[in-house]
């Protein structure tokens, strides 16, 4: 099996790109949901409390801000759902108490996905807020 190494990013975003069998804008919205999954899976169960919760938000931010075609990422976790806080309580995050906004540029499209609770549907929805191409179609 051949194995092609790649020198430049530029050749490495082509090589990725033939593998998708869809538009710019739908492969921009892909990104954008693979990023809020990863947030949702990854990190939902860790342990949080007053103490680390601004840690805990910012490690997130971090970890997903190194993920390919992010620009921007905001986390906010409402630790008004954490239990109490002691020696020996902690909370155990939960999609419940995450509130995140990720934006993605793929090309010239740019794609705001957010999760937030919906307390309707008792369930983190993910979902996306903003679609913008910068060039004209």
């Amino acid at each position: 099996m051949k194995v092609t190494v790649y020198a430049t990013v530029s050749e490495r975003d082509a090589y990725a790109a033939r593998k998708f069998n869809c538009t710019i804008r739908e492969r921009a919205i892909f990104e954008a949901g693979i990023k809020l999954a990863t947030i949702y899976h990854q990190f939902v169960g860790s342990p949080v409390s007053t103490k680390n919760v601004r840690f805990m938000e910012e490690a997130i931010e971090r970890a997903v801000r190194i993920q390919p075609y992010v620009t921007d990422v905001k986390v906010k976790i409402d630790d008004s759902k954490f239990g109490k806080s002691d020696r020996y309580s902690y909370s155990s995050l939960t999609g419940e108490m995450i509130d995140a906004v990720v934006t993605v540029l793929v090309d010239d499209v740019a794609v705001t996905g957010e999760m937030r609770y919906d307390n309707n549907l008792k369930y983190p929805l993910m979902f996306v807020s903003k679609i913008e191409c910068s060039t004209k179609i």
